[in-house]
């Protein structure tokens, strides 16, 4: 079994037992949180798509941790003007455990 979810904006494959790093959530480790935004649903018996979500499909997972990246360089340069700039990014991250994949 496993789904397709939107979370943050992204779609994400996710199967029960697995751990998938998404967007930072405003949850505390140890904490679960329920994402009902399922599109796609594959069951040993049959599969299910949304229009675009599933009504009453939801998937159940547990917070892991949080973290941040590696820092990314951005630079930036226009040749012959004298201009370049240099900075870096570093992306928050929150990594969840997908406990159940459930229809109500």
């Amino acid at each position: 079994m496993y789904a397709i979810v939107d979370i943050s904006g992204k779609q994400y494959k996710v199967k029960a037992g697995q751990e998938i790093k998404i967007p930072l959530q405003k949850s505390d480790a140890g904490s679960e949180v329920s994402f009902n935004s399922v599109m796609f649903l594959e069951t040993d018996e049959d599969i299910k798509i949304g229009t675009p979500y599933i009504d009453k499909a939801f998937i159940k997972a547990t917070v892991v941790k949080h973290g941040r990246e590696k820092k990314i360089i951005v630079f930036k340069k226009k040749r012959r003007k004298r201009y370049n700039t240099k900075n870096g990014h570093r992306q928050d991250f929150t990594v969840v455990k997908i406990d159940e994949i459930a229809v109500a």
